[in-house]
């Protein structure tokens, strides 16, 4: 494993919000189904329970957001796992308390629809950033033909050929590309390329293979301080 276990994260995650999908998609199914086939609930039992939930949801969500969710995608489906959870038991707490004071069983209905797509939804978010970068996609903050371009606008570079740009996880990002130079001059110090890269687009890790005339040579960079 030469690039370490860095991805095993990003599959986490992707298994994670998937279990969040699937079970959002068999909630909308059960309440659907309980509906036509009604049985007694409990107000008070739904309301102390989802007072419990409430609770314990709260304090993980919150313990999980200060671990790093904001940076890390496989907490972020945690994070957001947890908070679908502490948003569901206060839907529940107020359907159940409709139930009790009402007997509206069909806010049973709706509560549970409500919260599996929100589920769904924020399941389906997370599942796309995590398949994009198992896929080796660009990052949707890099345009590749920006990063040419500027490349290329700077002294004695020809043309930048074979450019890949993809994430190893949700935030190192690396790059490989073949630079055409005009001359021998800079081919020593591609220093000013690297820089660049770090500044404007954040890559750090990066593999330049640079021909000059018929004549190719390769730089590899992994730890660009």
């Amino acid at each position: 494993m030469t690039f370490g276990f860095k991805r095993a994260e990003i599959i986490g995650a992707l298994i994670n919000t998937t279990t969040l999908i699937i079970l959002g998609i068999y909630l909308i199914y059960a309440a659907v189904e309980k509906y036509f086939n009604p049985q007694p609930i409990d107000g008070w039992i739904v309301v102390w329970i989802a007072t419990i939930a409430l609770a314990i949801d709260s304090i993980t969500a919150w313990l999980t957001y200060q671990a790093g969710a904001k940076n890390n995608l496989n907490l972020r489906a945690a994070f957001i796992h947890n908070l679908s959870d502490a948003f569901a038991s206060v839907v529940v707490i107020v359907a159940g308390s409709l139930i009790i004071l009402y007997q509206w069983y069909v806010v049973d209905l709706l509560a549970t629809i409500l919260i599996s797509v929100y589920v769904v939804y924020h399941g389906i978010i997370l599942a796309k950033q995590s398949i994009r970068i198992l896929m080796q996609a660009v990052p949707v903050d890099i345009d590749i033909d920006k990063i040419c371009k500027d490349i290329e606008s700077m002294e004695n570079v020809e043309k930048v050929r074979h450019i890949h740009v993809w994430q190893l996880d949700d935030s190192e990002v690396y790059l490989e590309t073949s630079v055409n130079l005009k001359t021998m001059e800079q081919f020593q110090d591609l220093k000013p390329i690297k820089d660049l890269l770090a500044a404007q687009y954040g890559i750090h890790h990066s593999t330049i293979e640079v021909v000059v005339g018929n004549t190719l040579q390769m730089e590899n960079c992994f730890e660009l301080e």
